[in-house]
């Protein structure tokens, strides 16, 4: 990377001043370089190399299976394809739940090995150990509150989460642990817009919504529900600005077509 991107590039400290000015952030999920490139070519602020990846690059029903080795995998590409995004590294199930050492552990192979600029891990109180041993090593930390993908079989069902007066309570105390801890940002995942609003003007450090509304001070999808690659799956508060799946599909079946006429390759297209 040039002194001159380097410069440019968005950094934890940014993202903080862009909250007190009020300009919103852009957050998207990204798993290759290819994908990453044109993601960080079109300006996007923080790409997080998610373990969705379980689901839409491998085919998994939930996060759970995504190992730390295939998350260093996906990451080392995204981050070759970055100049100016902030990237940010799930930290998969298993890696940091009860051992702050594993944890910590964990966290420094992903930074060594990868690049990135951060790691994502989900819970509140019940991971502060873990957090807290991470950041001490100088590793930044984004929180994950609401819907917590890696807590599916606890939870049971994927519906909105901090309904309740006393789940929402305990969200709110989480995000203010998470902020006193050190955390430089937390996404709320599938939490009733006003509580998102709330927690989100109580903290000095941004919020990353996804089906929380628009209080929050910034805003992530997985890449391929945006772009409509996936048919399947079709939240509420998923906006799909293209359907690539239909698109990829005309393109490959005119491609089979034209081999299978001998149309392609035509004298132009040989040597």
């Amino acid at each position: 990377m040039s002194t001159e991107s380097k410069v440019r590039a968005v950094t934890t400290l940014r993202l903080k001043e862009m909250k007190d000015r009020g300009e919103k952030i852009s957050m998207i999920t990204s798993y290759d370089y290819s994908m990453a490139t044109i993601v960080d070519g079109a300006g996007m602020d923080v790409i997080l190399v998610g373990d969705s990846a379980a689901n839409v690059m491998a085919g998994h029903e939930t996060t759970l299976p995504i190992t730390l080795d295939q998350m260093i995998y996906h990451a080392q590409s995204v981050v070759r394809g970055v100049n100016r995004a902030l990237v940010v590294c799930d930290m998969p199930f298993g890696t940091y739940q009860g051992d702050s050492q594993a944890a910590l552990d964990s966290a420094v192979r992903i930074m060594k090995e990868t690049g990135a600029d951060a790691v994502k891990m989900e819970g509140g109180a019940e991971i502060l150990d873990s957090i807290k041993r991470i950041l001490t090593a100088g590793i930044p930390v984004m929180g994950h509150l609401g819907l917590t993908p890696q807590s599916i079989h606890k939870f049971g069902t994927y519906t909105v989460r901090a309904k309740e007066e006393a789940e929402a309570k305990k969200l709110m105390d989480d995000a203010k642990l998470l902020e006193e801890a050190g955390c430089f940002a937390i996404v709320l995942e599938k939490i009733p817009a006003q509580l998102a609003k709330e927690v989100t003007e109580s903290l000095s450090i941004p919020t990353i919504g996804i089906g929380a509304g628009g209080g929050t001070d910034g805003q992530v999808l997985v890449i391929h529900d945006m772009l409509g690659i996936n048919k399947g799956f079709s939240p509420r508060f998923l906006r799909r600005y293209a359907n690539l799946h239909e698109i990829m599909t005309e393109a490959v079946s005119h491609y089979i077509e034209d081999v299978k006429s001998c149309d392609f390759p035509n004298q132009n297209e040989q040597y």
